[in-house]
């Protein structure tokens, strides 16, 4: 027998005679599938999102599937692996009815994929109250340092819990023993866990909170407070990016008093910063493309030859501090007018809950400091900044990604951004300078990008000029470094382990047995 790895996070009677996989040792799908086998845990597992990894569409052709750019659906497809799995999800799609059978599964000839898709339908006013009211007014200005305030309505926390209560229904009934293993995802479903705990006492259930995990003291202004970490204490693993969100988290713990004499408080919180799916060979151009394929790049957006290329991609959210990036790119074109020119700004802003006053008014910033760039330093032949206000797919992305010299990465405040990893992974030429928000949790990670307050206008330039002069040499060291995390640390790895875990501590627990049979019910 060949050990990889310390197995010590497997109970006893799951060491068997076959290679042990450590969740240190989990870089992709095909090793996540061992590690789950050994886990014994792919028979009934159970993901629980808000958003769905397909998603219908009528379109000329007919109904048309679509799938979320990203590693995270990558790595939890991986994760129900088995035809035992299941993923549910809200139906948002105007196709997504004309998919399902009567139990609401997506039939087998619109989903190629091993697991069940279970639709869950939710009326307009669910959806504004629970995910544009509480999730999004709310919950998510809670948990940004950004500045933006909150908004607490009584009406949209009774359809928060009127959804979560559908979800944790929805689980109960597709689990096919007694205890399933149920991986929820975000801020959206945080009373999920007790409510299936409820039902299924003996579930394992893992949380991941996607987003920064507020402070004790901010938590403490949020109304449901004490509900909410009823609801995530019933968790048997909370997994969260960074160290200091786990102190945040185990620090709210006592913010409702209530909650310390209660068994829910032993839910086990730890840091599991979350990552990319490391690109296939085949998925990069070899080096020697480069010139080509950057020049048609440039060409799609209007950037001339020769001229270099800063980019940021983000949604058009007031978190990412897109407005900091342009006032420090204006302040390095005032500072250094070599460069006017010389360097265009590519800014992808994706367009994101449009409907709220803050989205509304974070576009209206970006547009007006937009054309106020270019009006002050433009010319007919070059634009400081191309804002492509609309997404791009993946390809397009990645095709940014090789052919820019700097990524700007300046959230104001981010559980992880996923976005500086992908652009590590995409550089297998190992060129091109990541300028790295302090507030971000890849900067944990990313050590040799250069790190830098977003709200310090004059440092930000200063850091965009620094990457901009960068010798080749320098660029190489620093890339290398970290490419080396972020092809080790994957997504499939960030999975692994808060499953490992998560059986784990069920077992020590003392959980009974899973029990055969027909699914459970409500």
């Amino acid at each position: 027998m060949r050990v990889r790895g310390n197995p010590a996070h497997l109970p006893n009677h799951q060491c068997g005679n076959a290679e042990l996989v450590s969740p240190a040792d989990v870089r992709d799908s095909e090793d996540l599938a061992r590690l789950l086998e050994q886990l014994g845990c792919g028979d009934d597992l159970i993901v629980v999102s808000n958003r769905a990894p397909c998603i219908h569409s009528h379109q000329e052709q007919g109904i048309v599937a679509q799938r979320p750019a990203g590693g995270l659906v990558t790595a939890l497809e991986a994760v129900l692996s088995k035809e035992g799995g299941c993923w549910i999800a809200h139906g948002s799609g105007n196709a997504d009815r004309d998919t399902v059978d009567v139990n609401d599964h997506v039939r087998k000839e619109y989903l190629d994929a091993p697991y069940r898709l279970r639709r869950l339908w939710l009326s307009d006013a669910e959806v504004a109250g629970y995910y544009d009211g509480l999730a999004n007014e709310a919950l998510w200005p809670l948990c940004h340092r950004t500045g933006v305030e909150p908004t607490f309505r009584q009406s949209d926390w009774d359809r928060y819990v009127q959804v979560n209560r559908r979800f944790a229904e929805a689980v109960v009934a597709e689990a096919a023993t007694s205890r399933p293993v149920v991986m929820v995802q975000d801020y959206h479903l945080a009373l999920v866990p007790q409510m299936v705990r409820e039902h299924l006492p003996d579930a394992v259930i893992v949380l991941f909170w996607h987003i920064p995990f507020p402070a004790p003291e901010v938590l403490a202004s949020f109304p449901w407070r004490d509900e909410m970490m009823a609801g995530l204490l019933a968790s048997t693993v909370v997994g969260l990016h960074t160290p200091d969100d786990m102190a945040n988290f185990n620090g709210s713990r006592f913010v409702g008093q209530a909650l310390l004499a209660t068994a829910n408080g032993r839910a086990h919180a730890g840091a599991y910063p979350i990552s990319i799916a490391w690109p296939a060979r085949q998925e990069l151009p070899q080096p020697g493309l480069a010139a080509d394929l950057n020049a048609k790049l440039k060409r799609r957006f209007g950037i001339a030859p020769g001229v270099r290329m800063l980019v940021g991609v983000d949604r058009m959210d007031y978190t990412k501090g897109i407005p900091e990036r342009l006032h420090a790119f204006e302040l390095l074109l005032e500072q250094r007018p070599e460069l006017r020119g010389q360097v265009t700004l590519l800014q992808i802003g994706a367009p994101c809950r449009g409907a709220l006053p803050a989205y509304q008014e974070i576009s209206r910033q970006v547009s007006e400091l937009t054309a106020r760039i270019n009006a002050r330093f433009g010319n007919a032949a070059w634009r400081p900044v191309v804002l492509h206000a609309a997404s791009a797919d993946a390809k397009t992305v990645t095709a940014c990604y090789r052919a820019s010299d700097v990524c700007l990465v300046t959230s104001l405040h981010d559980g992880m951004n996923l976005v500086a990893k992908e652009f590590v992974a995409a550089r297998n030429d190992l060129r091109g300078v990541l300028v790295l928000s302090e507030h971000a949790g890849a900067a944990a990670e990313l050590q040799q990008a250069l790190i830098v307050d977003p709200r310090d206008t004059a440092a930000l330039a200063q850091a965009i000029g620094r990457a901009l002069d960068m010798p080749p040499g320098e660029q190489l060291t620093r890339m290398r470094a970290m490419r080396g995390v972020v092809s080790q640390f994957t997504v499939f790895r960030w999975a692994a382990q808060l499953l490992a875990d998560g059986v784990r501590m069920a077992a020590g627990r003392g959980r009974r047995p899973a029990v055969r049979g027909s699914r459970a019910t409500a």
